[in-house]
């Protein structure tokens, strides 16, 4: 008999790992070329996702927790740095110094004291500092926010539970071009690599975090 995908997965791939004791946010990639209309990147379920972490964020930043951000940059007049990758996706060619569409989105702005790593590939962990900036920390949880679900998120889950990092991706944090695409890559996400959530659980985690420290 057919099972739905709920049934499938129920028992096999839906175990839960849950929250570590050292929690860092990560929030991915949310320049305005993904919010901005026009945009060749522009995804309509990235702007919702900015304005939900607005409050995560804040919640972050009041338990003290390390907030790490990336953003994508090529070279402009090469664009090596992307390899084969931008020949694939040469939409991808607008993130360089100085394209509006470059700029981190003004509601999530880094503090001067957070860390801001620039990638040239899906993945936080490829090719970046990111995995010794953790262990310096003693990091053993990452908290995943931004874009695209499908594409940056993902391939940053997957990096993450491979490093060894318990995996959190807050779901409506994160957004994508189709609800489709979206909803289909955090099921994979929740089943495979880490943890799928709503804001409120992990804000709830992070208050309890903050009272056990004071």
């Amino acid at each position: 008999m057919a099972q739905d995908r709920q049934s499938n997965y129920a028992g096999v791939w839906d175990n839960r790992i849950g929250f570590g004791d050292t929690p860092a946010l990560i929030v991915v990639d949310f320049m305005k070329g993904y919010t901005t209309e026009g945009s060749p990147l522009f995804a309509p379920g990235v702007p919702p996702a900015v304005r939900e972490s607005v409050e995560l964020l804040d919640a972050a930043r009041t338990a003290k927790i390390p907030v790490l951000h990336t953003i994508v940059r090529y070279n402009p007049i090469t664009f090596d740095d992307g390899g084969v990758w931008i020949r694939k996706a040469p939409v991808l060619k607008c993130l360089v110094e100085g394209n509006p569409y470059a700029q981190t989105c003004d509601e999530v702005l880094p503090r001067p004291e957070e860390t801001v790593i620039t990638k040239n590939y899906a993945s936080v962990f490829f090719g970046t500092s990111l995995v010794a900036t953790l262990n310096a920390r003693r990091v053993d949880t990452v908290i995943l926010i931004g874009c695209s679900t499908s594409g940056c998120i993902r391939a940053s889950a997957v990096d993450a539970v491979q490093y060894g990092f318990r995996t959190i991706v807050v779901r409506d944090c994160v957004g994508d071009r189709h609800p489709d695409v979206h909803e289909a890559n955090l099921f994979d996400i929740n089943g495979k690599y880490g943890d799928v959530v709503m804001k409120t659980e992990v804000i709830d985690y992070l208050k309890k975090l903050r009272a056990v420290s004071r």
